[in-house]
């Protein structure tokens, strides 16, 4: 998925979940976070961002924060993109060779899903999980506690005991990782409904991206610890 226009700004301060000070072209100004979590350790001062330009003046904040440099790396850190870069991946056929039928934010019962997939004789739900965390080359989800994530993955065992496949994609928004690992630490029963979820036969997957200042792309499955 691509940007139509990308600046490049300096991170000052984030006075709340949904906005940020930055230095762009000299002049202080605030933006829009497209990203509520905590990311604390992307969100320092002095760190290198690029915004996404709406170019309408007209709107309360012109530009969206949606990608910094962490190190040597660039990281994503929009919360919309996995969700478009899987919808490309999938139509391209990164993960089902025969697509008939993908459907974004489909309903399954009281749940909805990221997609529904129906592909050969087959029939599949996919929720997609956005991954901005990395410590020493090691990704993980979530970085604050999530009972809506993990009702999610409950929610996904329950579409394999009525016969559907059933997919979690862990979109590690960012390049040159060593595996994706449950955040065990900040959430423990989002780590456990994981390691149920597959015990009963969800599909967990996930995969790096590379990551300019003006896209984001699926590229390799990263290997999956649980």
């Amino acid at each position: 998925m691509k940007y139509n226009k990308t600046v490049n700004a300096t991170f000052i301060e984030r006075p709340n979940r949904f906005v940020a000070k930055v230095s762009l072209g000299g002049e202080e100004i605030f933006c829009h976070v497209k990203n509520t979590g905590r990311c604390r350790e992307l969100l320092r001062p002095g760190a290198d961002v690029w915004l996404e330009d709406s170019e309408n003046p007209n709107r309360k904040y012109r530009y969206s924060l949606v990608s910094v440099r962490k190190g040597e790396r660039m990281v994503n850190m929009d919360s919309q993109a996995p969700n478009k870069a899987v919808g490309e991946w999938l139509r391209k056929g990164g993960l089902f060779k025969d697509i008939k039928l993908l459907k974004p934010e489909s309903r399954y019962g009281s749940s909805r899903f990221d997609f529904y997939c129906e592909y050969e004789d087959k029939k599949a739900f996919i929720e997609v999980k956005g991954v901005t965390l990395e410590n020493d080359n090691i990704v993980s989800f979530p970085d604050a506690p999530t009972e809506r994530g993990a009702r999610h993955v409950a929610e996904l065992i329950e579409c394999i005991k009525d016969g559907y496949e059933a997919y979690i994609i862990f979109v590690v928004q960012m390049k040159n990782v060593l595996y994706f690992t449950p955040n065990e630490d900040h959430d423990p029963a989002f780590a456990a409904v994981l390691r149920k979820a597959r015990q009963e036969g969800v599909n967990i997957i996930a995969a790096d991206c590379f990551v300019s200042d003006s896209e984001m792309i699926i590229e390799d499955l990263v290997e999956v610890k649980l």
